[in-house]
């Protein structure tokens, strides 16, 4: 992401210091995660210690300090997902993604991440692409969806 970017997105909000969170959410949005460069130029821009740039950055698990995929996936772990068959849709998902929990394929195509709670626990197991809620999902369903985004 370029410095005019950056620049463009901070404006936007007016070079609020009090809009740090949306302005690193937005550069999250669109370039899928934070490069050291683009916390810099925000907290200059800001007049913000770096410091507490980086803290926002690593506190909210909204914000990757890593490059992370077009397709962000999560799967509900929760106690109602995971007693109707949540490991079975996490399985599933790795097998045809080719990465495990936590990973970022080589394509930066797909990151998968694993959730306590999605809050939709009667549809559960639940699994999340790119914020769009799947309920009630099986196996073969999981296999279907991320058809869609292949």
């Amino acid at each position: 992401m370029d410095k005019a970017r950056i620049d463009q997105i901070v404006d936007r909000h007016g070079g609020e210091a009090s809009a740090l969170i949306q302005i690193l959410l937005e550069i999250q949005r669109e370039n899928h995660w934070l490069p050291a460069e683009a916390l810099k130029r925000v907290s200059d821009r800001l007049k913000v210690p770096l410091a507490r740039t980086q803290h926002i950055a690593t506190f909210y698990k909204a914000f990757s300090l890593v490059p992370r995929g077009r397709h962000e996936i999560h799967v509900c772990m929760g106690t109602a997902c995971h007693v109707r068959g949540a490991q079975r849709i996490l399985d599933t998902v790795e097998d045809r993604i080719g990465i495990k929990a936590g990973e970022t394929d080589s394509e930066l195509k797909f990151s998968l991440e694993t959730v306590n709670c999605i809050g939709c626990c009667a549809l559960g197991p639940v699994m999340e692409i790119d914020g769009k809620t799947h309920g009630k999902i099986s196996p073969a369903k999981t296999a279907d969806v991320l058809n869609g985004y292949k």
